[in-house]
């Protein structure tokens, strides 16, 4: 048997591929939302999560649900709430389970974000993104600052649990800049936040713009100066990190959803583009639904894909290595069938990139900074 699987959580991810405004930094699967007859896409989704079912009889209740995008906060509150209502009937919610609504400040301030709770949502992840007016044009955002802390306000009347996204290591941010605005941010009292360094991805127009030399991303050097000021500000306002960019003041609000990620748990992925992972019989799965919302409301249920013990292994540690709680040394044994080696683990721990605390390895700041380096030196294959 494999050491992942709903053990280690259950969960659903539903994707809403549609935004007001596609942002230049963005590259997951996003389509604008202009007028469009979205009714086809909700049901396709509900036929998804009931497709589901009949393939996982033996799967347990859902610990989260997740509703990501493109831009959620625009579905209506009764759609939400037909989706919810579909995940439901389809797998139940485990007792406190976790529903998640990634929204937009100005969807708040258009919406009454009473109507997601009647919805079933509680906990609300708000892309705020900056509070520097400046930096919000160049991203591309729909919002200002002032909105942005408006939206802020009535989230945190309605939700205890509730989040906020920045983008940092932005072209020519100065450690000033960056530490007054975290530590504005801070002062909101949001008791999560999400804290993102700027990707240039290849595909999208800030990657069209940077390979013809019109956008200067932050050098690397500069960028590990800006992650680590993060922590020790975030750390003396009580929010230390529990994961590589998530940071909480009390353990209660950290993702259960994003946990589940990181532990090779299970999830089911919905939603054009959605990808999941799903264990069955000690075989693990991943799934991927069409991109198109057009074909992936003419496609049907989504294939299996069996992944091999190799893969299986890869991801597992490419994902445990993420939260501070550490990198289980059993369960690493277990998949790759061999112990990680003694020597790369010493040097590790002399280098000041990780500590050993009985059977858990743990990255320190300095090892969360090449995370993904290290994983490649940890893998035996």
């Amino acid at each position: 048997m494999l050491a992942v699987g709903p053990d280690y959580g259950f969960g659903l991810y539903v994707h809403w591929p549609y935004c007001a405004r596609i942002c230049p930094y963005c590259d997951f699967n996003v389509y604008a939302a202009k007028d469009r007859d979205t009714e086809p896409l909700v049901n396709a989704i509900i036929a998804d999560i009931q497709a589901h079912r009949e393939r996982l009889p033996d799967h347990p209740k859902l610990n989260s649900v997740f509703l990501g995008g493109g831009t959620p906060s625009l579905l209506r509150a009764a759609d939400m709430a037909r989706i919810m209502s579909a995940a439901n009937d389809a797998f139940g919610f485990a007792p406190s389970a976790e529903i998640t609504l990634e929204a937009n400040p100005n969807d708040v301030l258009r919406s009454d974000p009473n109507s997601w709770v009647q919805a079933g949502i509680n906990r609300l992840s708000l892309g705020v993104q900056s509070l520097n007016d400046t930096a919000l044009r160049f991203l591309g955002r729909d919002h200002d600052s002032l909105q942005a802390k408006t939206a802020i306000e009535q989230v945190q009347s309605v939700f205890d649990n509730h989040s906020i996204d920045l983008i940092y290591a932005r072209p020519g941010q100065s450690s000033q800049s960056w530490g007054d605005e975290l530590e504005a941010a801070l002062a909101l009292g949001a008791p999560h936040l999400s804290l993102y360094e700027l990707t240039i991805e290849e595909r999208t127009a800030f990657g069209k713009r940077a390979a013809r030399g019109e956008l200067l991303p932050l050098p690397d050097d500069d960028q590990a100066d800006l992650y680590e000021l993060t922590q020790s500000i975030c750390e003396a306002y009580g929010l230390p990190a529990y994961e590589v960019s998530n940071h909480t003041s009390d353990e209660k609000y950290e993702s259960r959803h994003n946990h589940i990620y990181w532990a090779s748990g299970d999830w089911i992925g919905v939603g054009p583009g959605a990808h999941g992972r799903l264990t069955m019989d000690g075989q693990r799965y991943a799934t991927e639904a069409a991109r198109r919302p057009e074909d992936y409301i003419r496609s049907g249920p989504m294939p299996f894909a069996a992944l091999s013990r190799q893969d299986t292994a890869r991801e597992f540690l490419a994902m445990a290595l993420r939260p501070t709680a550490g990198l289980d040394l059993e369960r690493f044994n277990h998949l790759f069938q061999r112990g990680a080696d003694q020597e790369t683990v010493s040097t590790l721990v002399e280098n000041s990139h990780a500590v050993l605390d009985g059977t858990l390895l743990k990255l320190t700041v300095q090892g969360r900074l090449v995370a993904d380096y290290i994983a490649s030196l940890l893998a035996p294959y």
